[in-house]
């Protein structure tokens, strides 16, 4: 359980379009204030989600090989062939979107840059939160959901191990917060930069990411099942 949460926890920080949304969040008026509540958003989706498994599991794993404990598996498998799904149609899709780019958009989106940060200056810390609920990746996290099915709370190590899991999903956004808190306005270059670096490069992120973690969600899984 614990190297799946880890690679779960790992891609779910890598993942690019959280990544430019928090920068826009935290470049704006505020900005440190709507980038905590983004945070906290964030976060307490993921503890919600591990709180609702461990309330129906009572924090005792299945027993291996009965109804649960299969489905658990099942649905990871899914999960991990849905993922290589998505990873192959995104890649499928991108010769269009730059043909699309090259033939009348910028590279970096700057075009669509302005508009988006004005947007992002009237919105409220609120709107923040919710943009931190709606951009989670789901996919991910309903692995880690399944996943978590498999928690021991008997032993103390489960729960170093959960909350590891947390910050280690929350650790980018995390990290680039307290950029903004001790070094502003070399943060806000920064980021911005990155921002642009990741505009052009977010689909074979994306793509690798959800390449990654679905096949090893699919060959753990299946590896369970016919052991």
């Amino acid at each position: 359980m614990v190297l799946d949460l880890f690679v779960i926890g790992l891609m779910i920080a890598l993942n690019p379009l959280p990544i430019m949304a928090f920068v826009l969040v935290v470049s704006a008026p505020g900005g440190v204030w709507k980038g905590l509540a983004f945070i906290l958003a964030w976060l307490g989706c993921l503890v919600v989600v591990i709180a609702l498994v461990l309330l129906v599991t009572g924090g005792q794993p299945p027993p291996p090989r009965s109804p649960p404990s299969t489905a658990g598996l099942a649905v990871r498998l899914v999960i991990g062939i849905g993922l290589v799904a998505y990873a192959e149609h995104r890649r499928r899709r991108r010769p269009a979107a730059d043909a699309a780019r090259t033939s009348g958009e910028s590279p970096s989106g700057s075009a669509e840059e302005p508009s988006a940060l004005t947007r992002m200056d009237r919105t409220s810390a609120w709107s923040a939160a919710g943009l931190g609920v709606l951009l989670q990746p789901w996919g991910m996290v309903a692995a880690a959901a399944a996943t978590v099915l498999q928690a021991d709370l008997s032993h103390g190590a489960t729960y170093l191990a959960l909350i590891g899991f947390c910050l280690l999903a929350t650790s980018t956004l995390l990290a680039m917060e307290l950029y903004m808190v001790f070094a502003q306005e070399r943060a806000a270059r920064a980021l911005t930069g990155m921002r642009a670096w990741l505009s052009d490069h977010k689909d074979p992120a994306i793509v690798l990411g959800c390449l990654v973690l679905g096949v090893w969600l699919a060959a753990r899984s299946l590896y369970e099942l016919t052991r």
